[in-house]
């Protein structure tokens, strides 16, 4: 799979994509095509079993994802460089924020019951509103076609000793008429363990096989109905929810910072509201209107077996968040070929967090904080020639802070309430030199505000909190080239560079007593990022084809504070390739491999000082997925991935899964 850009026309072709729930990831051209990114469909993440996100937007150039991610078990997702706080996650358009933190863990989010997820590489639309410094996700529901539709789905995961180690199900049932639909839609996972290669070395604290502290469970509903009046106007309300908990695994060697968490609820729901109206003169209202609201668990406890809680480290956390808001956008064309489009995002979140401790014995009061996003954007496309087509955004951001409260030495603390603001913009231009070709380049300035945590969180106890932060900044340039040949072969690359600014970093810093020494988050941070994709698949016969793509990615980032500093989480080179062959008109066997060079990590152990900076290695992972059509409405995928059970490490102490085994069956109506 070479997730190469998909073109309107072939996005059209599959009417059960919910298409109203498809946002502008990147600015489109005169012709509807979208400038760069990448999308993937839901049969890929199906045939290789890529059952939670994170997994899936491995599959994707340019994106890289640590499963495990370190001591919160949170998998960890980098597009082009960029971490989870520098890219944006929508479910149908509908911004997925943690208000706090914003630590979303990809790994929460099931992919059985999705029709396709988008994915912006740099270049991200203004209209879609703030925070996308260099990425946007979005995760696009299925819409029902059919006066009647029913789709059962049950797998499992085995080791590789053909043990079960999880078990997945989801189920869709729905239904279309001239006017209205209808749908149910769910998925559910749960996984016992992990299964560690055979060839990891047991350590004190930890036997090998199942990965100690490895579960989790995790389930989805979204329900949604839609009303078609007339043409290609939509209005579709929706209701998704998901309940997740999980344990975290501990370091493999550290014996001088463990930490004993779990969290017993990682849980979201969201209510949304969205349409689209054709108006007179070709001109389009669509609107987003949502309530969310996330509410998260986090015990700590004194022991490994945790059923103690009596230290000073033990603790149970809970937060308890709301965002409500919406977007508005209306097109307009203009003359000569030129389409304006302004819009307005606005969303309220509220965050609330308590903590219960334990020595002392105390309940803390609630904390409560509560800000406002703003954004107000246009963007115009015009033509310069039946082959010509120019884009160009720009926004205004504002952020307005209304209450912020912490609770320490035995006080509420209330901080003083600092605002901020922020210019974007971003201009494309696209060139089609002939039949097949679109060559594009581009650039985009924009900007991520900081979230409560990195402004008040005193970590712990390790660091003071700094009001006046402000954003940070990316400069984001790419040439990019696409072609689609008469045979099917396809071919997509780019080259693309990022200058970062004013990067938010924890910075040693010395205050008035009490505090001393201590840490304080900083704009003092830079960085530079570099790099090359080149994606592609062609047709080697009648029944067989290869696809795949290559990343190079190149990282250079200061910390005035640490000359020792070192990027962590991508490799310098990223390989997936794949060969399709149709060995029966029902049969089809793919063989596949993804290939990383080292990345840096970083020891975290408290006994470890300085924190030393290290390269984790290279890893090759081979997989094979056969897909075999039984009937016209029965269907299975069976494979392995990491078939070599391969011993292999991302994040310092956390080893990553061995050999897998899994079995999908579909049954449809």
């Amino acid at each position: 799979m070479a997730a190469a850009p998909v073109t309107a026309a072939a996005q059209a072709a599959d009417p059960e994509v919910f298409s109203l729930g498809e946002i502008v990831v990147t600015a489109r051209d005169a012709r509807g095509d979208r400038v760069g990114g990448a999308r993937l469909e839901a049969d890929d993440l199906r045939r290789f079993q890529k059952t939670t996100l994170d997994q899936a937007l491995a599959l994707a150039p340019g994106v890289n994802a640590a499963p495990t991610g370190g001591s919160r078990n949170e998998a960890l997702v980098f597009v082009r460089g960029f971490d989870r706080f520098q890219t944006t996650l929508s479910i149908d358009g509908v911004r997925v924020f943690l208000p706090s933190d914003n630590r979303i863990d990809f790994a929460r989010f099931l992919t059985a019951d999705l029709a396709a997820i988008q994915i912006s590489k740099g270049y991200v639309s203004v209209l879609d509103g703030p925070g996308a410094l260099g990425g946007a996700i979005n995760l696009v529901t299925v819409r029902p076609t059919g006066r009647h539709e029913a789709e059962v789905r049950l797998g499992t995961t085995l080791d590789g000793e053909g043990s079960g180690v999880g078990r997945q199900a989801s189920a869709r049932v729905g239904g279309a008429g001239e006017r209205f639909y209808l749908q149910a839609s769910g998925a559910w996972s749960r996984r016992d363990a992990f299964t560690l290669s055979e060839d990891f070395q047991p350590t004190l604290l930890e036997d090998g096989g199942a990965r100690e502290n490895s579960e989790s469970r995790d389930w989805r509903i979204n329900l949604k109905a839609g009303f078609t009046p007339r043409g290609d106007d939509e209005y579709s309300l929706s209701y998704t929810r998901q309940e997740g908990e999980k344990n975290a695994p501990y370091h493999v060697t550290d014996t001088a910072s463990r930490r004993y968490w779990r969290w017993p609820e990682w849980n979201l729901d969201s209510l949304y509201l969205l349409t689209r109206t054709e108006l007179r003169g070709g001109a389009e209202l669509s609107t987003r209107l949502y309530r969310n609201r996330f509410d998260n668990a986090l015990f700590a406890y004194d022991d490994a077996q945790q059923t103690r809680q009596t230290l000073p480290r033990a603790f149970r956390s809970y937060y308890d968040d709301t965002a409500t808001g919406g977007n508005v956008s209306l097109g307009l064309p203009l003359v000569a070929a030129t389409r304006l489009t302004l819009a307005a995002y606005v969303r309220r979140d509220r965050h609330v967090e308590t903590q219960t401790t334990f020595a002392p014995a105390l309940i803390e009061p609630d904390q409560t904080s509560e800000e406002d996003t703003w954004s107000l954007a246009g963007e115009i496309t015009r033509s310069l020639g039946p082959d010509v087509d120019l884009i160009v955004g720009v926004a205004r951001d504002w952020r307005d802070l209304r209450r912020a409260e912490d609770f320490s030495a035995g006080a509420l603390v209330r901080f003083p309430l600092e605002d901020d603001a922020a210019w974007q913009g971003q201009a494309a231009l696209v060139w089609r030199p002939a039949a097949g070709w679109r060559l594009r380049a581009s650039a985009s300035s924009r900007t991520r505000f900081p979230t409560l945590f990195e402004r008040f969180s005193s970590r712990l106890g390790t660091a003071v909190p700094n009001p006046g932060l402000t954003a940070e900044r990316a400069l984001n340039v790419e040439l990019g080239a696409e072609w689609a040949g008469a045979d099917g072969a396809t071919f997509s690359g780019a080259v693309f560079r990022s200058e970062i600014d004013d990067a938010l970093i924890q910075t040693p810093v010395l205050l008035a007593p009490p505090f001393g020494l201590t840490q304080q988050t900083r704009n003092v941070g830079r960085g530079e990022i570099l790099g090359l994709e080149l994606a592609g698949s062609v047709p080697l016969g009648d029944r067989i084809a290869l696809a795949g793509h290559w990343t190079w990615t190149d990282r250079d980032f200061v910390d005035p504070a640490n000359p020792a500093f070192r990027p962590l989480g991508v490799p310098d080179h990223k390989v997936f390739a794949r060969l399709d062959w149709k060995a029966t008109d029902r049969l089809t066997v793919t063989p596949n491999v993804e290939a990383t060079s080292d990345r840096w990590t970083v020891t975290s152990s408290s006994a470890v000082t300085p924190a030393r900076y290290y390269r984790t290695g290279g890893v090759v992972l081979v997989g094979l997925t056969a897909a075999w059509a039984v009937t016209d409405r029965l269907d299975l995928v069976a494979g392995g991935a990491n078939l070599l059970d391969e011993t292999y490490t991302l994040v310092d102490g956390f080893p990553e899964e061995g050999r897998r085994l899994f079995v999908d069956l579909r049954f449809r109506l």
